[in-house]
C-alpha cells in the first residue's frame, strides 16, 4: 500500500471525533453527516485550529446545511445534460467525464454535494468506458475534463488505463484533470504519478486552493512536482463567506500561487446549491474585491470572476458587459444570449 492510500484510509469520517476536538454538538453533526457525508484528510485535520476558521468551515459539517434555503439540488442542470451516465456535455467541443464517485475530502459547499460520496455517485469502470465511447463517437469533442469526485482517488493503474484510452481518440486534443489532491492529500502527488501524466501531454491540472493557509510546505512540493513534470497547473477558487471574502486574503492567495507557477484561473461565485446558503456572498462583493485586486496584483495573477449560471447556461464572466443591473437580483447574459436572473443573496 502506498503512503497516500494509507493516509486516505486514516481520514476522519466520525463526527464524534470532530465534535470532541472542537467542542461541537455531536448529535447535530451526526444529523448533517447522515445526509451529506463527511471526510477530512489527516493533512487537513492537522491544519484546522477551530471549527469556524477558514479551513475548518470548509470541511466540518454545519447544521445550516439542513435548512430549507430554497436553493437547487442540481444547480447546473447536469443530470439533464448527461447523454450517458456520469458524462456532462454542456459545451459543443468539450465534455466533463465524472470518473470517480468520492473525494479525499468533502467540501461542504460542493456543487455535487447531493451525490458525491453517496451511493448515488457510484462510478464503475463500465460507466467510464461508456463515457469514453461517447467521446469517440462525437468527433466535435476535442477536450475532456476528468472530474468526479476526485480522479486521483483512482489508482495509477486505472488512471493510466483511462488516459491511454483517451489518447487513442484521434479528435481528442486536450485532457484536463480537476483534483484537490495537492491541497488536501499532497502525498498523492508522487513521482510515479507525475511520470504517468508526463506521458500524456498536453495535460492541464486544475486544483483548488481557497485560502493562503492551505499553502504549506507539503502542498507546495506536490505542486512543484507537477510543474517539473511539464503539467500546466491552474487554480480555481470559490468565493466563500467567512473564508476568503476579502481582498487581503485573496491578494495573498493569488500572489503566492502565481509565484509558485500556479496560474489563478477562476474565482467562482458559489453555485446555487442546496445546503450552502451560509457560504454565499453577493455579486457586488465579488466585484468590489476584483476591483481592489486589479492594479496591486499582477495581471497574470488575476483570475476571471465568473458565475456558472443555474439551469446549465454555462459560465459567464462578471463584468459590465454581462451584468445588466444590480439590486436584489442581477441579470446576467449567458453565452447563448439568454438573460438569466441571478439572486444577489
Amino acid at each position: 500500500m502506498e503512503l497516500w492510500q494509507e493516509r486516505s484510509r486514516n481520514s476522519i469520517l466520525c463526527s464524534d471525533l470532530v465534535a470532541q476536538r472542537f467542542g461541537l454538538d455531536s448529535h447535530a453533526l451526526a444529523q448533517v453527516v447522515e445526509r451529506y457525508p463527511m471526510r477530512i484528510t489527516p493533512h487537513q485535520f492537522e491544519l484546522i485550529r477551530q471549527a469556524d476558521d477558514p479551513l475548518g468551515c470548509q470541511v466540518i459539517p454545519d447544521p445550516r446545511e439542513l435548512l430549507d434555503d430554497s436553493l437547487l439540488v442540481d444547480p447546473l442542470n447536469e443530470e439533464q445534460l448527461s447523454p450517458v451516465p456520469h458524462l456532462v456535455h454542456r459545451y459543443p467541443y468539450r465534455v466533463l467525464l465524472l470518473v470517480a464517485g468520492s473525494c479525499f475530502s468533502y467540501c461542504r459547499f460542493c456543487t455535487r454535494k447531493r451525490k458525491v460520496g453517496c451511493s448515488s455517485m457510484s462510478v464503475s469502470l463500465g460507466d467510464i468506458l461508456k463515457g469514453i465511447d461517447y467521446i469517440a463517437e462525437h468527433p466535435e469533442v476535442n477536450e475532456v475534463i476528468l472530474s468526479g469526485g476526485d480522479p486521483l482517488t483512482m489508482s495509477d493503474r486505472l488512471l493510466d488505463d483511462v488516459l491511454a484510452r483517451l489518447s487513442r481518440i484521434p479528435h481528442l486534443q486536450v485532457v484536463r484533470i480537476g483534483s484537490r489532491a495537492p491541497v488536501v492529500m499532497p502525498e498523492r502527488i508522487t513521482d510515479a504519478l507525475c511520470a504517468l501524466l508526463r506521458r500524456y501531454q498536453p495535460v492541464y491540472f486544475l486544483t483548488h486552493f481557497n485560502h493562503p493557509r492551505e499553502i504549506t510546505e507539503a502542498t507546495v512540493e506536490a505542486c512543484q512536482r507537477l510543474v517539473r513534470s511539464g503539467v500546466i497547473v491552474a487554480n480555481q477558487t470559490v468565493l466563500l463567506r467567512g473564508v476568503n471574502d476579502n481582498s487581503e486574503t485573496l491578494f495573498k492567495l493569488f500572489h503566492t500561487l502565481y509565484r509558485l507557477q500556479i496560474r489563478p484561473y477562476y474565482l467562482h461565485q458559489m453555485d446555487l446549491t442546496c445546503g450552502t446558503s451560509h457560504f454565499r456572498t453577493r455579486l457586488e462583493d465579488g466585484i468590489a474585491i476584483m476591483d481592489d485586486l486589479r492594479g496591486p496584483l499582477s495581471g497574470l495573477a488575476v483570475p476571471s470572476y465568473i458565475v456558472d449560471l443555474p439551469g446549465g447556461h454555462g459560465k459567464v464572466p462578471v463584468t459590465p458587459d454581462y451584468v445588466q443591473r444590480l439590486g436584489d437580483h442581477a441579470r446576467l447574459r449567458a453565452a447563448d444570449g439568454t438573460l438569466v436572473d441571478y439572486p444577489q443573496s
